[in-house]
């Protein structure tokens, strides 16, 4: 597939993999797929981590573009599970009801903090990532990371909006945790005018395999943010050696979620 990239930006503009999209009904109910889908085309984007509340909107969008779709089940039937689902037995049903008729990368995001992380379905989910082989896609704070990694150890997580800390913090955990990767959706502290934050280039340069972007379409509204986090993002890549921002532009999404929804 040819992606077409802003042109702004040239022939050589670096190709996004989104970690972080949401199309949940506020989404689809003001923005048809196709349109969704020519609007992550627009912006360049080769492949998107996608969840949405309900699954539905999901569904919508991987069946309209599944080369460009990565479905991951969120664990909300509506937005009013946000905040009670890690302890809520109608959420677990609905998720092993879900994972039986459809294919997925991933469970997320899921907000998830301290010691909710241990509640019953929280820890369900962590099993069925671990039975089905998927990752986790956890907003969550550095406790909950801690509780599902001893849960499973071997757990695949990607820490969304890179836990909303500072780098220095981010680093630690990435230098504890071989499978943790982390996104940095609806974060700004690491670049201004297109200048890298001295901490966080720091952390890129240690850890260029472990990093994504991400624009996070919480509301309806933020579809309309694509193209422009999409060139936002290029351009503090543009701060960094050329390897390194292609990592974390695209490359690490290809080779971590690449291949899990192949035949």
């Amino acid at each position: 597939m040819i992606i077409a990239l802003p042109p702004a930006f040239g022939a050589d503009a670096l190709p996004i993999f989104d970690a972080h999209v949401h199309y949940s009904q506020d989404a689809w109910e003001r923005m048809p797929p196709k349109e969704a889908i020519a609007l992550l085309r627009k912006a360049g984007v080769k492949r998107a981590l996608v969840s949405s509340s309900n699954d539905d909107g999901n569904q919508k969008l991987y069946a309209e573009a599944p080369d460009l779709i990565l479905p991951s089940l969120r664990t909300y039937r509506t937005r009013g599970d946000i905040s009670t689902w890690f302890k809520d037995e109608g959420v677990a049903a609905y998720l092993q009801e879900r994972l039986k008729k459809y294919r997925y990368v991933a469970i997320g995001e899921f907000h998830v903090f301290g010691a909710d992380a241990d509640a019953p379905v929280a820890r369900l989910a962590v099993q069925l990532a671990k039975q089905h082989k998927l990752f986790l896609h956890a907003h969550s704070d550095v406790e909950a990371v801690e509780r599902i990694f001893k849960q499973d150890p071997d757990a695949r997580v990607l820490w969304a909006h890179s836990g909303f800390e500072r780098p220095e913090k981010v680093r630690e955990m990435l230098r504890k945790h071989k499978n943790l990767w982390c996104d940095l959706a609806f974060r700004n502290d690491h670049a201004a005018g297109g200048k890298l934050d001295a901490d966080w280039r720091a952390a890129f340069m240690e850890f260029p395999d472990r990093f994504m972007v991400g624009t996070d379409t919480y509301t309806a509204e933020r579809w309309h943010y694509v193209v422009e986090h999409a060139n936002w993002s290029r351009g503090w890549m543009a701060d960094l050696p050329r390897d390194v921002a292609e990592r974390i532009a695209y490359r690490n999404g290809d080779a971590i979620f690449g291949e899990l929804l192949k035949p």
